[in-house]
C-alpha cells in the first residue's frame, strides 16, 4: 500500500465532518486521484458498490482485517525546535520556562546540522503517529527554518512553517533575536519566496507562516511591517494570544487592550491566522475573531502546565469560532493527537464540573462546557482543516486523501477488540487507546509516508 494515487482503499473508515456527528463508513470505497485528492467515496449500501469494486479490479487496496481508516490528524500549534526537550522542565512558570530553558535551545539551531538532527527526527515521529499536517514555529534562523521546510517536503508531509520574528531588545535575549525589526521582516519575506518557489514544491504541500512569536517579544515596528506583509502575500499567521495571566497582562498594560485586538489593529487578524492558546478572549475578542475568521489552536494538554485555566471550547464552537487542536510541542509533554483529542475532552469536564472539592457542585464550574469524544476528534481533524483553511480532515471528493489506517490487531499497541463492539465503539476505542504501534500507515496525497 505505499501509494493509492490513482488507486482505491476498500474498508470502513471513521471521520467527523461536523461538530457532532461521526460518519462511519463501514466497507467504503474511496477512490484516489493521481494528484492525490478523493474522486469518489462509494458507501457500501449503494447500489453501484459491488459494480465499482468489479470495474476498478486489481486497482483496489483493501485494508486489512482488524484495520480501520480515519483522516491524519492536523496539529495547529507545533515548536519544532522544542522537541529535544519534550517532556522537560514543565515545572515553572511560563516566562521562566522560557528564559532559562527554551530559548537557549533554539538559540542552538544556529548549528544547521544540529538542526537537521532533530527536525528531521521530529518530522519522522509526528508522521509515524499520525500527523499528516503541522503547523510548525520554527526558530528566528532562516537557514535552520529554510531546512524545516525542505525536510517536510523530502519526507511528504503537509506542512506550514513560519521563521519567528522576536526582535525586542527589552524583552529577548541578546542571543537569541532578531537584529532589529528590518531583518525579522526581510527574512520573513525570504522565507515565503523560498517556501513558494521551491522546485519540489509545485502541489504546495508546503505553505509559508507569517510568525510573530507573540506581542511580548515583538517591536511594534515588526508587528506593523508583518502585518503589511500578510496583506501583501496572503501568506498564513500564526501567534500565541492571550496565553496565560503574564501573557495577557503585558500586552494590556502595553496598549490597554486586549492580544486580538491589538494584532487586529496591526492586521495580524485574517482568515489565515491562528491564534495559539487564546485561553483569556473576552467576548468582545471572540466576536473579533470570528468576524475576521481566525481560528485559535486549542492546546488542552500544554495549558495544563503553563495557561493558567482551560479554554472554553464548547464557548468558543457555539460561537461558530474555528478551532484546531494543537500538541504544543514542548510546552505539552506528549506529540500525540490522539493524546491531544483525549486531554480536550478531559479538560473540558474539568471546567464543567469544576475541580475544588470544597466547593457546592452548582458553584464549582462552568455549565456546559464538556465535549464528547466525536467533537474533540473533528476538532482533530476536519476542524483544523477548515481553521487553516485546507481542504483536509474528511473523506469527501475534492479533499486530500490524507489518512491513517490503525490496526487494532498489533500486539504492542493500545487497543484491545473481542469481536462483539460496535462500530462506534470501535471508534471510541481507536481514540481512546491507539499507540504508535497501532498506526500502520499513513498516507498524505495517496502516498504512504509512515517512517519505516
Amino acid at each position: 500500500m505505499k501509494t493509492l494515487a490513482g488507486r482505491a482503499i476498500l474498508g470502513t473508515f471513521f471521520h467527523a465532518p461536523t461538530l457532532d456527528r461521526l460518519d462511519i463508513l463501514p466497507d467504503a470505497l474511496i477512490e484516489v486521484a493521481a494528484d492525490g485528492t478523493i474522486a469518489a467515496v462509494t458507501r457500501s449500501d449503494d447500489p453501484d458498490h459491488a459494480d465499482r469494486v468489479a470495474a476498478l479490479g486489481t486497482a483496489v487496496v483493501q485494508l486489512p482485517a482488524g484495520s480501520y481508516g480515519i483522516p491524519g490528524f492536523v496539529d495547529c500549534h507545533v515548536h519544532a525546535p522544542q522537541y529535544p526537550q519534550l517532556g522537560q522542565a514543565l515545572d515553572v512558570p511560563l516566562e521562566v520556562w522560557l528564559g532559562k530553558y527554551t530559548f537557549p535551545l533554539e538559540a542552538r539551531y544556529a548549528d544547521l546540522e544540529f538542526a537537521q538532527t532533530r527536525y528531521a527526527a521530529l518530522i519522522d515521529d509526528l508522521l509515524a503517529i499520525g500527523t499528516t499536517t503541522a503547523l510548525y514555529f520554527g526558530t528566528v534562523h532562516l537557514e535552520a527554518t529554510k531546512l524545516l521546510a525542505d525536510l517536510c517536503l523530502d519526507k511528504g508531509q503537509r506542512a506550514l512553517v513560519g521563521k519567528v520574528v522576536m526582535d525586542d531588545p527589552d524583552s529577548c535575549p541578546d542571543d537569541y533575536r532578531d537584529a532589529d525589526a528590518t531583518s525579522g521582516v526581510s527574512e520573513t519575506r525570504a522565507l515565503i519566496e523560498h517556501v513558494r518557489s521551491h522546485p519540489g514544491n509545485a502541489a504546495g504541500r508546503v505553505l509559508p507562516v507569517i510568525t510573530p512569536r507573540f506581542i511580548p517579544s515583538c517591536t511594534d515596528a515588526a508587528l506593523t511591517a508583518l502585518g503589511e506583509l500578510a496583506d501583501e502575500t496572503g501568506a498564513h499567521v500564526q501567534t500565541h494570544c492571550s496565553e496565560s495571566d503574564w501573557a495577557h497582562a503585558h500586552v494590556l498594560a502595553r496598549y490597554g487592550h486586549t492580544d486580538a485586538e491589538a494584532l487586529d489593529r496591526f492586521g495580524l487578524l485574517t482568515r489565515r491566522t491562528m491564534l495559539a492558546h487564546a485561553n483569556f478572549l473576552t467576548d468582545d475578542d471572540r466576536t473579533r475573531v470570528v468576524r475576521r475568521g481566525a481560528a485559535v489552536a486549542h492546546c488542552a494538554l500544554s495549558n495544563v502546565y503553563f495557561a493558567n485555566s482551560v479554554f472554553p471550547l464548547r464557548a468558543a464552537l457555539s460561537r461558530h469560532m474555528h478551532v484546531g487542536l494543537g500538541t504544543d510541542i514542548s510546552g505539552g509533554p506528549s506529540a500525540s493527537m490522539f493524546e491531544a483529542c483525549r486531554a480536550t475532552v478531559q479538560s473540558s469536564r474539568l471546567l464543567e464540573d469544576g475541580v475544588d472539592p470544597a466547593l457546592p457542585a452548582a458553584q464549582r464550574g462552568r455549565p456546559d462546557s464538556r465535549v464528547d469524544l466525536v467533537t474533540a476528534f473533528h476538532v482533530a481533524t476536519a476542524g483544523g482543516g477548515t481553521a487553516l483553511d485546507l481542504p483536509i480532515g474528511r473523506f469527501e471528493p475534492g479533499c486530500h486523501f490524507d489518512a491513517v489506517a490503525i490496526d487494532t490487531t498489533a500486539r504492542d499497541g493500545g487497543i484491545r477488540l473481542f469481536g462483539d463492539e460496535p462500530l462506534n465503539g470501535v471508534f471510541e476505542k481507536l481514540i481512546y487507546g491507539a499507540t504508535r504501534a497501532n498506526v500502520s500507515h499513513v498516507w498524505v496525497a495517496g502516498e504512504d509516508r509512515r517512517p519505516t
